[in-house]
């Protein structure tokens, strides 16, 4: 059963945990878990933790006492790292969770071999929240469009996913900026969408990778500037440069061995969107000119971190040089 079967079926744990990457599902499902499980919108017996720094005793104090004049108490517990570090009390109170109490932690990052997760997912229920696939990001924002009045054409929802869809929270962001954007038309166009969305980082990379791959050398430099104008370090941009390249390396290699795009993008915990348009940007290179970049930005970082190269010459060297 699914979180949001839960929450429609009113058959709730006492425990629950959702964690991963996608930070607007993790808000969504938190917010309508806590509505469901305090019926009427009741407040007083809603306490909510975060940070790193949060007192457990005094959550499980809290947690053994009984709601005010109400079938549950429920707690929320937000960053807390506890599910990455050690608590035993934490861990065995999972175990032992008062019938009355509801706890819903919310995490970005996990060690499953850690005991209250161990804890939770015994007792409990647990959900990685993650970048859901192209079809319902697709059903999500038509869904949006089709509430607002209006309609999207085939290559402006392309544009769209192209310019922000490196996670659900830019996407809503930028989808309200659109609407407010075409307020006077019925239909949102592709002009519209390059008109006012903003190309994330992420997505000026793989502009700048596919430049690479054709060698055009000026456009590689031109959004390389344009990022350094953005105030974006010279450093993060490597980064994420060598994180693409990797993934694409890896992406080859799964695929000569008779991997499909659908277990890749399972594989990776990817959207299946991100793994074909890592896809796309591989077919520039063979593997070998993949491995040379690699092997250059690690010497590259090297000369930057001992001093030998300025950090915002060392990442144009090497993009001069993979871009001939």
């Amino acid at each position: 059963m699914s979180l949001a079967e839960h929450i429609k079926s009113g058959q709730f744990k006492n425990a629950y945990l959702l964690y991963g990457d996608e930070d607007y599902l993790k808000v969504q499902y938190r917010d309508k878990l806590v509505d469901a499980l305090l019926a009427g919108g009741d407040k007083m017996n809603l306490s909510k933790y975060e940070g790193k720094d949060i007192n457990v005793g005094e959550i499980i104090d809290l947690a053994e006492t009984l709601p005010f004049f109400a079938e549950r108490r429920v707690i929320v517990i937000q960053d807390s790292d506890l599910f990455k570090t050690s608590n035993d009390a934490f861990a065995d109170y999972l175990k032992n969770i008062q019938e009355t109490t509801s706890i819903v932690c919310v995490e970005t990052n996990v060690d499953k071999r850690n005991k209250a997760f161990k804890a939770i997912k015994d007792v409990g229920f647990v959900e990685e929240e993650t970048m859901p696939n192209e079809h319902i990001l697709q059903t999500w924002i038509m869904g949006n469009v089709k509430r607002e009045g209006k309609k999207m054409t085939p290559d402006a929802w392309g544009e769209f996913l192209n310019r922000t869809g490196d996670n659900m929270d830019h996407m809503d962001r930028e989808f309200k900026k659109l609407i407010s954007y075409c307020y006077e038309s019925d239909t949102i166009n592709k002009e519209d969408v390059e008109a006012i969305c903003t190309k994330q980082v992420e997505t000026k990379i793989f502009d700048m990778i596919n430049a690479i791959a054709s060698k055009r050398l000026d456009v590689v430099m031109d959004l390389y500037h344009d990022m350094l104008s953005a105030k974006e370090p010279p450093m993060r941009i490597l980064f994420m440069i060598v994180r693409q390249f990797n993934q694409m390396y890896v992406m080859k290699d799964l695929a000569a061995n008779g991997i499909t795009n659908r277990e890749i993008a399972n594989k990776m915990k990817m959207s299946d969107y991100i793994v074909r348009k890592n896809f796309e940007a591989a077919k520039g290179f063979k593997v070998n000119q993949i491995r040379n970049l690699l092997e250059d930005a690690a010497d590259t970082e090297w000369r930057v971190k001992t001093g030998q190269l300025d950090e915002q010459l060392a990442v144009e060297m090497l993009m001069i040089k993979h871009s001939r």
